[in-house]
């Protein structure tokens, strides 16, 4: 594999391997010097491979280590892939939960991770001076049907403030388009103007 890394890529450069297995190629690859991405399905990603990964951090000394002179460094990020965002219909899976939504929402506006433990809130957080709001799954509290999740001038009075421009997913506003642009509101309706990044 040191082979195979050293021949194809330089230092620094990413190294993708899309059947991460037993995580040898990101081991060598970060040894190396190399960025790199692995990816792979079900339980043995969080039970073997990113403990295995963990050690290479810490500085084990076996395969190609003593070879590089390897003694440790560096860091990973582990991701897991969230629930299905939309049905087979497109319309918004029955079984996702606030907290997915916002982070599927959050990333596709902004192009930064959100945390699917963050606070619970409509406010899913302002960038670059632009409020998100999400209204979804009873979020203010009201878990009738379409409750709470309509903007409503009664529903916007008690949503966090935020002095700026605001973007705020519901499943409707019973405000026009003229009245949505005098308050700095973009409206996207769910889920409609939900789109995949």
């Amino acid at each position: 594999m040191k082979r195979i890394i050293h021949i194809a890529s330089q230092p620094g450069e990413l190294v993708l391997d899309s059947f991460l297995g037993s995580g040898t190629t990101a081991a060598v690859a970060h040894k190396m010097g190399r960025r790199w991405i692995g990816i792979e399905m079900g339980e043995h990603a969080r039970t073997y491979c990113q403990p295995r990964l963990a050690k290479v951090i810490d500085g084990e000394q076996g395969g190609v280590s003593k070879t590089l002179g390897w003694q440790g460094g560096g860091g990973f990020r582990f991701y897991q892939h969230g629930p299905k965002v939309f049905d087979d219909q497109g319309r918004i899976n029955p079984e996702i939960k606030f907290e997915h939504l916002a982070a599927h929402i959050w990333f596709a506006e902004t192009g930064t991770a959100r945390s699917t433990r963050a606070m619970k809130s409509p406010l899913l957080g302002v960038h670059n001076g632009t409020a998100y709001y999400l209204l979804y799954n009873g979020i203010l509290g009201d878990k009738t049907l379409a409750g709470g999740n309509m903007l409503t001038m009664k529903v916007l009075a008690g949503l966090p403030e935020h002095d700026g421009p605001m973007v705020i997913y519901g499943e409707g506003t019973n405000m026009t388009n003229d009245r949505l642009r005098s308050l700095g509101i973009t409206f996207k309706k769910t889920p409609n103007d939900i789109r995949a990044r």
